[in-house]
């Protein structure tokens, strides 16, 4: 047995932009409805969006539009561009639907991965992940990196690893990121997620360099062989930063009440969970940023790019909203409480492909939803299969750590609708010893309030060894990029 010696992680990310990041905090929703100028242009709709950053967004919104906009509720001000996901309900037994609420707005991290990064181009927009899944179609755990075949890294496997639904409880071992790729059971998190349920999605960061967007505005984007890191397939060969969106729901505010979460788009699985973007940068301010904002905090205060334009913690949660609502809208009510899903959306729980929703559709009386008993989904109750150091959750960017051999070939996403349900089998408890934190450094911390609390994120910088069996899993060696959590402050730092 070997030891390679240790690094930290801020020294790791020193030795060059292939690690480093930033994050952008989007602490306010510019909307709750139903708009996606992406799949839907020019019609409501089909099911609801927590939509954050430029103001300037409707059902037609172009990149000259959000370049127009008022403010971004995102802390750079001349960041426009347009984040969204599907947002997270609680369904009553009775079928009255109500927003769960979110913690801190969203998080969105441009991790600059690979060589020779370009920022994203004027008009540029993609999507992530698949509204119509209700199935997970991989190994419950994860395999581990070194072991993945080529059926682990075709592009609909990499999409549905791209997905992360975190348990969060801040009194226990943390879950690394994309650790679960589907929704645990309305008990399981009861249970065991104190602090909600952080949904997390990986955009493809590897582009055909010609297209800023295609017909089914995914076709354009490939993901890299590890979803993050690794190499991109032939004709893919321009790397855009990797986008990654975190955003917390509190669904602890519905312990103990009968009746479930559903997603907007009608899926308690989580395996149609999906992001859109729409680029609203100024391209030449990103890629000085893609060029130059490489300090480890990952701190948009410590960007010289981003300094001197930063908006405040109340510019970004309560000043700025969307600027001109779509009169098609005016009836909706996608917070709640209502009788439905906002745009009488069903309630599909597969795991077949689900029925496709339609846009426009305005406001009615759905039907009750029906009860949750008859979903299955995989419970895991064995340790985390992403990294972990020290206790503290980590999302691992990696270096360019070999990949198992596969064919370059180009993505395809046809093959997705036909994709059979997985089978699920009860996984075995896996124990593992308990960590004490080791010492370390925090090397920046930024704060957000929510609801009377205030939240403090804290960057450690912490040594980490890892230790390697045999010459055959050198490919599992992965620098640790950043360290993030999210601790409770009542006038002092509360428990980790």
């Amino acid at each position: 047995m070997k030891s390679i010696t240790s690094l930290s992680a801020a020294a790791a990310l020193l030795s060059g932009t292939a690690d480093a990041f930033w994050r952008m905090p989007c602490q306010g929703r510019i909307a709750l409805e139903r708009l996606d100028p992406i799949v839907d242009p020019n019609v409501a709709s089909s099911h609801a969006h927590a939509i954050h950053g430029g103001s300037n967004f409707g059902e037609s919104t172009t990149y000259d539009n959000l370049r127009e906009s008022d403010c971004t509720s995102c802390q750079f001000k001349d960041d426009k561009s347009a984040y969204w996901t599907p947002s997270m309900h609680f369904v009553h037994e009775g079928g009255k639907t109500e927003i769960v609420p979110q913690i801190g707005g969203m998080l969105a991290y441009y991790l600059l991965l690979g060589d020779d990064l370009k920022a994203f181009p004027e008009g540029f927009e993609m999507l992530a992940g698949d509204s119509r899944k209700r199935n997970f179609t991989g190994s419950v755990p994860d395999k581990p990196l070194a072991e993945w075949g080529p059926e682990d890294t075709t592009q609909v496997s990499l999409m549905e690893k791209s997905l992360g639904f975190n348990c969060l409880n801040y009194a226990k071992t943390p879950e690394g990121s994309r650790y679960r790729h589907s929704m645990p059971t309305k008990e399981y998190i009861d249970d065991n997620c104190a602090n909600g349920i952080r949904a997390e999605i990986m955009f493809p960061s590897c582009w055909n360099g010609k297209d800023v967007t295609t017909k089914d505005h995914k076709s354009h984007m490939a993901y890299p062989s590890e979803i993050d890191g690794g190499t991109c397939p032939e004709g893919f060969d321009t790397r855009l930063p990797s986008l990654f969106y975190e955003t917390i729901w509190n669904t602890n505010a519905f312990n103990g009440k009968p009746g479930q979460f559903v997603w907007s788009n009608g899926d308690p699985t989580g395996n149609g969970y999906h992001g859109d973007f729409m680029n609203g940068w100024n391209i030449d301010t990103l890629q000085s940023a893609v060029n130059d904002c490489t300090d480890p905090s990952g701190r948009v205060e410590d960007c010289v790019h981003f300094i001197d334009s930063l908006n405040s913690e109340d510019e970004m949660q309560n000043q700025c909203k969307i600027q001109d609502l779509p009169k098609i809208l005016s009836d909706d009510n996608c917070a709640g409480p209502a009788n439905g899903l906002c745009g009488d959306v069903p309630v599909q729980y597969g795991p077949g492909y689900a029925a496709p929703l339609t846009a426009g559709a305005g406001g009615g009386e759905p039907t009750a939803v029906p009860s949750l008993s008859s979903l299955v989904v995989p419970t895991q109750s064995y340790a985390p299969a992403r990294s972990e150091v020290n206790g503290i959750s980590v999302y691992d960017a990696p270096t360019s750590a070999a990949a198992p051999a596969t064919s370059a070939a180009a993505p395809s996403y046809a093959a997705e609708s036909a994709a059979a349900a997985p089978a699920v089998t009860a996984a075995a408890e896996v124990k593992h010893a308990s960590k004490q934190d080791a010492d370390g450094s925090i090397i920046s911390t930024t704060t957000y309030t929510s609801a009377g609390t205030v939240y403090e994120v804290a960057i450690k910088e912490i040594a980490v060894t890892v230790t390697i069996e045999d010459d055959s899993y050198k490919a599992r060696h992965r620098r640790h990029a950043h360290l993030h959590r999210r601790d409770r402050e009542h006038g002092l730092l509360g428990r980790h």
